[in-house]
């Protein structure tokens, strides 16, 4: 029976700030390194041994899996970084308050941009200093597939080739995998793997560091999952 953990990164530096992050590329905040290790402890504490791990090209959900694996004692394991593991893009809201950007548009709105599956946030332009084209971390893709936003569906098509090029077939080979990416990168993943329908997917959240464990039988149906430390 192979095992899949998800885990969220721990608190960053916007989240204490209560601004929207996306593909900006911030670090864990002091809360946040100590959510990594705790999640570490729980995973050594359960007995989870891994084959495999995965995570974004965003720090924050790197350094978070190297702190779990270093507390589960794991870190040696073999390690794949990839764009499509990353948060959904907020377009032209990233780096803004939510606050600040719930009064301007109101709650209702900002709950949709923020948890809808298929509304896009106002997007933003491939000329935009803030742009991920002029990142080099994406240099070897297409600009054309650069996003300049994201909603939920869009996340969850980009994470789909991923998951069925490499993380299926390993769990189908029985191998243990754990995946550090993002709140709505794993929900696009849970909402596939669990066959949540569009309009409940807008009640998932995934808490910052806490390990989400699934079992999958042989032919990948999900058997059973568990929120460590809980």
């Amino acid at each position: 029976m192979a095992k899949l953990v998800l885990i969220r990164h721990g608190q960053s530096e916007w989240n204490l700030s209560n601004q929207f992050t996306g593909w900006v590329d911030v670090d864990l905040s002091e809360k946040g390194v100590e959510e990594a290790k705790a999640a570490g402890q729980k995973v050594k504490e359960a007995g989870l041994k891994f084959d495999y791990a995965f995570t974004s090209v965003l720090t924050r959900a790197i350094k978070t899996l190297h702190y779990v694996l270093e507390e589960s004692d794991q870190l040696w394991i073999p390690e794949t970084k990839t764009w499509r593991l990353n948060e959904r893009h907020y377009g032209a809201l990233q780096g803004l308050n939510k606050k600040e950007t719930a009064e301007k548009y109101g709650d209702d709105q900002v709950h949709i941009w923020r948890r809808s599956y298929d509304v896009l946030p106002p997007l933003l332009s491939a000329d935009d200093e803030g742009s991920a084209v002029n990142d080099r971390r994406y240099a070897d893709l297409d600009p054309n597939i650069v996003p300049g936003g994201e909603n939920l569906k869009v996340t969850l098509e980009r994470v789909m080739p991923f998951w069925e090029d490499q993380i299926a077939p390993k769990l189908l080979d029985g191998k243990n995998i754990i995946i550090a990416a993002h709140g709505n990168s794993l929900r696009a993943l849970s909402k596939y793997i669990e066959r949540i329908s569009d309009d409940d997917i807008m009640n998932l959240e995934m808490a910052t560091g806490e390990p989400v464990v699934y079992d999958f039988d042989e032919k990948l149906n999900v058997l059973g999952k568990e929120k460590l430390g809980k």
